[in-house]
């Protein structure tokens, strides 16, 4: 059999957004896979990290494997996990019942019911005084998606309950008969018979193939049209679903993973030896991709509330000041009314006298509270502008700090903006928790957390070393620990790392001080400007003000060059994570 090989001529165009790389098809290789290694293990543990995931903790002759098993409507999968998820402290009602049904129990088998997307983890579950089977019905079918634990045919209970009075198509709830989906109306990829009957006087393309077999999602029926032309037979079909041509793999867009499959005959991809190691390296991308941005999606909200009540005060300050600008008009009219103190008659509400203290002598009416002597009239102006001036001087220094901090909270935006990876955040994370924008991550119990710093971004141009900050206190740290002869970057009028080049005795030359611009202006508020203004200078010239946040710092004898925001990966020691 010869097949293409080829990425079909309309597939990019015609390529859907895949929410579901598990269907049918796939599943069945990674639950064939997972009999293997599963069969006659025991849970030893099991963990609900979030209200839609479980954690099954599998002791296995080979060790304890982590099953990951997942019901969001966007994100469901049945994999082997890496590394270890934050649990609550108080476990949810579906993980408890788990707990009580299946610990200890022994896997006799992981199947697949009919050819549906369903996984069927069948438990030997002996206690003290009986002995059950009971089955783990995990669906993995996009919104629909659902754990479900079985005896007996009943259900004992279930992660999203559904009830024919909330209008769903099954009852799944405790005590209940446990039934699968309907299936679809389609043809069954290995009955043959039917498909070609199906197929006949049709072109058998992708829309074909995912249209109207069983199983099988719109990525995996273009990759049969690739393997066999939009000509594929029936039995060209049950051969590719039978898994004649398993080659496991991660397949790639624009440089990063974007889906896993059983085979594939187009496009970037990278090979595995097995569909369960392939599935586990996609989502384990999947999976730090998501906790990177919901951690800084949550660093992010923070910042911008706390940037919304410093605006707010800010504009609050500014319209107080605003009301005090005719200080000095009140101490004026006290003074002329003291001036002309027996020219004022007793009981007048109002006076009009001459501005001395302005060159063209203009005339001014003195509003007057009758009730007073023109002494005390005095004396209340002067009493208003010692007030409007105690005021003004408490306004000014709030001014001055709201403002600090509105550049504070500008500097933490900027490192967020330009983060790699989740070691970027630890620090940012910090500072927005020092100042009460943010409650601590609890870590686990008995658990310290201990993410290492990520080290400064490094560059190495012309045998001269580069260093840039990633957050306010490494960019602190990072001047600081220069040495006086070596050269300082930081962008003029902007937000940005703190870059240093390491002299040791050498002169710096112009070339290099213009690469170390253009990984500043990039490192910045700046990094989608043409020309950036960059300031730099020796270390020694570099100071930070007594009582001044961190990061914050003055320079002088500084040199300015305008830099083309450039990242510069080609001379990248470290700059993303390590």
């Amino acid at each position: 059999m010869v097949y293409n090989c080829i990425v079909p001529e309309t597939a990019q165009t015609r390529l859907k957004v895949n929410l579901m790389p598990q269907d049918a098809f796939t599943l069945k290789y990674v639950i064939k896979e997972l009999d293997e290694k599963l069969r006659g293990g025991k849970v030893s543990r099991i963990n609900q990290p979030a209200k839609d995931e479980l954690t099954l903790f599998i002791y296995t002759a080979n060790g304890t494997v982590k099953l990951e098993i997942c019901a969001h409507a966007q994100n469901c999968r049945i994999n082997l996990a890496e590394g270890d998820k934050h649990s609550p402290k108080e476990a949810q009602a579906f993980c408890m019942l788990l707990r009580k049904h299946l610990q200890n129990a022994q896997i006799l088998s992981v199947t697949q019911p009919r050819f549906e997307r369903i996984a069927a983890i069948k438990f030997d579950c002996a206690g003290d005084f009986e002995r059950a089977e009971r089955v783990l019905y995990c669906e993995i079918m996009g919104k629909y998606s659902n754990v479900i634990l079985v005896e007996n045919g009943k259900i004992l209970g279930a992660m999203k309950t559904a009830t024919l009075e909330s209008g769903a198509k099954r009852i799944l709830f405790t005590g209940a008969a446990y039934e699968l989906p309907a299936p679809q109306e389609k043809t069954d990829p290995t009955d043959t018979a039917a498909l070609a009957a199906a197929m006949q006087g049709r072109r058998c393309d992708a829309d074909f193939i995912a249209n109207n077999v069983t199983g099988i999602c719109y990525s995996t029926a273009l990759d049969i049209e690739a393997a066999f032309g939009d000509d594929a037979t029936a039995e060209d079909i049950a051969r590719y679903v039978s898994g004649e041509f398993l080659s496991p793999c991660v397949t790639y867009k624009k440089g990063a993973p974007d889906d896993f499959k059983a085979c594939c005959f187009y496009g970037e991809k990278k090979s595995y030896p097995t569909l369960l190691q392939a599935q586990t390296a996609y989502y384990a991308y999947v999976c730090a991709k998501k906790a990177f941005e919901d951690k800084k999606r949550r660093l992010e909200g923070a910042l911008r509330t706390a940037e919304k009540k410093c605006e707010k005060r800010l504009g609050i300050i500014l319209t107080r000041l605003e009301e005090c600008k005719d200080m000095e008009s009140v101490k004026l009219k006290g003074e002329l009314i003291t001036a002309n103190i027996y020219a004022i008659e007793r009981g007048a509400s109002k006076f009009t006298a001459v501005n001395y203290y302005d060159e063209s002598s203009p005339e001014i009416t003195i509003q007057l509270d009758s009730r007073l002597t023109p002494a005390q009239n005095a004396q209340k102006y002067y009493k208003r502008y010692a007030k409007l001036k105690r005021t003004v001087a408490a306004l000014s220094v709030q001014k001055r700090d709201t403002e600090e901090e509105k550049a504070y909270l500008e500097s933490i935006r900027c490192q967020l903006e330009a983060a790699d990876d989740m070691r970027d955040f630890e620090e940012a994370e910090t500072e927005l928790t020092a100042l009460g924008l943010i409650k601590a991550e609890n870590a686990p119990k008995g658990k310290k957390r201990q993410t290492p710093a990520a080290p400064f971004r490094r560059y190495e141009y012309m045998g001269f070393t580069i260093i840039a900050g990633r957050n306010n206190v490494q960019n602190e740290r990072l001047t600081k620990g220069l040495a006086p002869a070596d050269m300082w970057l930081h962008t003029q009028k902007y937000h940005s790392s703190h870059v240093g080049i390491l002299a040791e005795g050498r002169q710096v030359p112009e070339e290099v001080i213009k690469v170390a611009a253009e990984i500043c202006a990039w490192y910045s508020q700046a990094r989608d400007g043409a020309k950036v203004p960059v300031d730099y200078t020796l270390k020694k010239f570099v100071k930070k003000p007594s009582g001044a946040k961190t990061g914050f710092v003055v320079y002088t004898d500084y040199s300015t060059a305008l830099a083309t925001p450039d990242r510069h990966p080609e001379l990248a020691v470290s700059d993303g994570a390590d």
